[in-house]
Parts: C-alpha cells; sequence; structure tokens
C-alpha cells in the first residue's frame, strides 16, 4: 500500500495510518539483505518473517520486570515507587505507554494480580478503580496481542480481575492464569467460568513453563512463554507445508527442511545482532539501563505453522487421524529441535545462546495452513482424544503453542467437568488450552481476541478501533476460525 492510499484509507484511524506510515518508512532501507535461496523461499511463501520490517530497531516481545519497577520506580520517568492502589495503576499506565514491541504496544502488561494486590485495603474501591484501568487499557492499547497475566495463587485483585473482564467483555487485554498445585480450585473453577462467558483467561501449565524458563516467565501476545526481564528477540517462521509441496518423498522433505531451517537461522542472527549492534536498543533504552529487562534474557523464536497439513501431503493418512500420521508430526519436531540445538545463537545467555521453537498462531493470508500443530477445523476429533493428541507436540515449544476449544453453552452449568479435563491435560503434557462457549460475541482467533460483531462492522466498510479486527477477518475467511467444532 502507497502512503497516498495509507493517508487517504476510509477504515483506518489516526493511530493506524501512523503505525503503517512508519512501517512503510522502515522498509524504504534493507540493511539485512536475503541471501539468493532466501529471497526465493521467501517469495514461494516457505519463509516468513511477520511484518517485522526491513530495519528490526527494538526487539519484537518485550516482558519488563513489573515487580521491579514497583519496587524501585523509574528514574527516567520521574516515579518514585507506587505508595497506593491510584499510584500503582497510574505508574503502570504511563510505563505501558514506553514499552515497545512489533505493533507499538506492550504485549505483556505483568502479573496484574500479585503487582496491584499489596495495595488494595477497600475491595469496593479497588474494584472500581481496576474497572477503569482495564478500560484505559482496552482503549488505548488497541490491539489485542496486549495480554495479562493472573496466578498461580488466589488473591483479592486477582478475584476483582475476574469480576471486572466478565464485566466488561472487552478484547484488550488478553488474560492467561498460571495453574499449579498452589492454585485454589475455587479460584481455578471461577476463572474457567469467565473463560467460558469471555474466552479469558486462557490457562497455562505452570510447572512446564517454569522449568523451561528456570523460574519465573511471562505470557505475551498470543500465548507467548518468554523470561521475565527479557523477551523474544524476533519470530520467523516456516510454512511446513509448503515445504512438503515441494518433495516427492519424506526423506526429499527433510533435506529441504534443513537447507531452509538453515537459511532462516542465519537470517535471525542478522536480526539480533542489527539489534543489539547496530540499533544498540540495550545501550539506549531506559527499560535496559534501569535494569527492567537484560538482554541474555532475550532469545530469538523459530516459528512455523502447518504442520498438520505437512503431514497430511507426505502421508497416507491423516493428521489426527492415527497413529502414523501424528508420529510423523513428531518425527518432524524433532528433527527441527536437533537442528536448533546444533546452532549457536547470538545474545541469548540464559538460553546456552539457543533459539527456541514457536508454534505460531498464523496470520490473515493463511488460507492453505492450520496455526502451528493444531488439528484442521473441520478435523476435530473427540474431546478427550483431541486432548492426548495434541497434548504429543507440546514440550517441543517452550515459546508457545496453544489449542482451543469451544463448548455447547450448557457446559456454564459444569464448570467441574472441564477441570478435570483441564487436569488431565496437564498431567499429559499439555502447555496451554482456552476453553471457550460458541454463544460469546469474543472469540479467539487464534491467540488473539476479536469481537465478531466488530469483525462484521469491519465487513460493511466501516472503521474499528483495534487494528486486530482486520486479521481476524482475514482468519475467518482463510481458515474459518469462526466454525470450530461445538462440544457438546
Amino acid at each position: 500500500m502507497s502512503a497516498h492510499k495509507i493517508i487517504a484509507a476510509k477504515n483506518l484511524t489516526i493511530e493506524q495510518k501512523v503505525n503503517t506510515l512508519a512501517k512503510l518508512g522502515e522498509n524504504t532501507i534493507e540493511p539485512l539483505p536475503k541471501s539468493d535461496k532466501l529471497q526465493a523461499y521467501f517469495d514461494e511463501g516457505i519463509y516468513c518473517e511477520l511484518f517485522e520490517g526491513n530495519a528490526p530497531f527494538k526487539p519484537r516481545y518485550i516482558t519488563p520486570d513489573y515487580e521491579k519497577f514497583m519496587a524501585q520506580g523509574s528514574e527516567f520517568l520521574g516515579l518514585e515507587p507506587p505508595k497506593n492502589l491510584y499510584e500503582a495503576i497510574n505508574h503502570l499506565q504511563i510505563l505501558y505507554h514506553h514499552v515497545p514491541s512489533i505493533t507499538n504496544f506492550p504485549v505483556y502488561l505483568g502479573n496484574l494480580d500479585t503487582l496491584l494486590n499489596p495495595f488494595i485495603e477497600d475491595e469496593a474501591l479497588a474494584k472500581e478503580l481496576i474497572k477503569q484501568f482495564l478500560t484505559f487499557i482496552d482503549r488505548t492499547i488497541t490491539d489485542s496481542f496486549c495480554h495479562a497475566n493472573l496466578g498461580p495463587k488466589a488473591t483479592k485483585a486477582g478475584h476483582i480481575l475476574l469480576d471486572v473482564m466478565q464485566e466488561l467483555d472487552n478484547p484488550t487485554p488478553n488474560f492467561t492464569l498460571k495453574v499449579s498445585e498452589e492454585t485454589d480450585q475455587a479460584f481455578l473453577e471461577k476463572a474457567i467460568a469467565c473463560s467460558l462467558e469471555v474466552v479469558k483467561p486462557a490457562l497455562a501449565n505452570d510447572a512446564m513453563f517454569r522449568e523451561d524458563f528456570k523460574g519465573d516467565y511471562a505470557i505475551a501476545s498470543c500465548y507467548n512463554g518468554l523470561k521475565i526481564g527479557g523477551g523474544g528477540y524476533t519470530l520467523t517462521r516456516l510454512r511446513l507445508n509448503r515445504i512438503a509441496d515441494k518433495v516427492d518423498s519424506i526423506d526429499e522433505f527433510f533435506e529441504l527442511l534443513e537447507d531452509v531451517m538453515t537459511e532462516n537461522l542465519e537470517q535471525m542472527d542478522k536480526r539480533i545482532r542489527y539489534i543489539v549492534e547496530e540499533a544498540k536498543f540495550f545501550e539506549t533504552n531506559f527499560l535496559a539501563t534501569e535494569g527492567l529487562i537484560e538482554r541474555e534474557k532475550f532469545t530469538g523464536m523459530f516459528g512455523l505453522v502447518g504442520l498438520a497439513e505437512c503431514v497430511n501431503t507426505l502421508s497416507d493418512e491423516r493428521f489426527g487421524q492415527s497413529e502414523k500420521a501424528d508420529q510423523l508430526g513428531i518425527d518432524i519436531l524433532e528433527f527441527m529441535q536437533k537442528r536448533l540445538d546444533k546452532h549457536e545463537g547470538y545474545y541469548c545467555g540464559f538460553f546456552d545462546n539457543k533459539y527456541l521453537l514457536h508454534a505460531q498462531v498464523g496470520i490473515d493470508t493463511d488460507h492453505d495452513c492450520s496455526a502451528g500443530c493444531r488439528i484442521p477445523i473441520g478435523d476435530e476429533i473427540e474431546i478427550h482424544d483431541h486432548l492426548l493428541q495434541a497434548s504429543q507436540y507440546h514440550p517441543y515449544f517452550p515459546t508457545g503453542i496453544g489449542d482451543i476449544f469451544v463448548f455447547e453453552k450448557t457446559y456454564k452449568n459444569n464448570i467441574p467437568a472441564l477441570v478435570d479435563l483441564l487436569k488431565g491435560a496437564f498431567d499429559h503434557g499439555m502447555r496451554y488450552l482456552t476453553f471457550h462457549t460458541s454463544d460469546s460475541d469474543l472469540i479467539k482467533v487464534t491467540g488473539y481476541l476479536v469481537k465478531k460483531s466488530e469483525v462484521e462492522k469491519l465487513s460493511k466498510g466501516e472503521s474499528v478501533l483495534r487494528d486486530t479486527t482486520a486479521l481476524g477477518k482475514g482468519a475467518n475467511e482463510g481458515t474459518h476460525v469462526f466454525e470450530r467444532m461445538v462440544r457438546k
């Protein structure tokens, strides 16, 4: 899209026009040219940089240590540590404005319950202030990739946040509840009941993430696991199904996959070094100089989509329908993990300079492949079998994988059954999942939330507040995400 078309667009807000124009300007330079081979893979749709731009001058995802910010304040922002709930909320709102990302909005807001709970005295007042706080976030961070965390322990603030998010029914921020043995049963049931109504919070296997990240971690953006005080430098991805389309045998597939991975990894190295060495982000940004982030706690995210379609092309059986097809999916992930283990990356000291796998959620133009390792919509299987099938793939993806299950609305009267499903899934190695019902206006597209009513407005040519609404519209047109199987 040209600058003039962006400026004249009737379906973009001023903020959306500014962000689009900025990306257009960045892409007039190309300091990190792709190799001829990688450019060919890019042109064929095998390799994708997910709109990061030609000159990455900031990390894609940043997960500040908000607890440290609350304890020390910020010299750069002229803020002393907050003394009450008014100041705590105000301080966070100010800091959010200064946390960059791929979207130019913060993709991680912190563990909001533990951040706010120490300041709660009058619960009625706290509920009103938190309601205003979440409304502020929804109306100013107009991108549904914004994400907050809860738990694993129940707190007064956690209960209030669940009440308020259900009352407001807003797409932003998304929420994840970290679920562990310390999570109170009543609090977990309340969270699942909330999710059935407004598609959040999603549910994370706390023990699994804590093991992968050696302690504290954040769930950011769609469902991305990242180290608190760090983040993700870059997220590039491969469409595995496009690789499968080019070969005549499984052996040829693995040969081509290794070549594509090598090219991808070399480009990831270039992008990370540019952020650190050329853009000098960590030398100049106050988040780093004040210790709210540390360079070594960042990593590179190696994304993939279309595992199901890849397997269906290479095999005579269907992904999710047979052990043979599912095992081929595992073999592909094992191959990819071994290739990543061989590669020595840059500036990822906490992770031994290794980049991590990510099951990417897809983009609005993905019409021929499913998100990450998901069973394609229309091929879903019985719920218990589906959970067991999906759980085979979740351990490979520390930086994020997720599955979404839609239930008939009568499940609202049987929350304990969903608690049992969740616990069984986690016991079998599932990392992250979302429950919701089919009658909600809010819907989880792939990893982010949109309102179906807002998609309808955009389809009529009306402008809408959130830029992710357009992504949801495209995803539904391409892969029918509004048509997932309803579990009865």
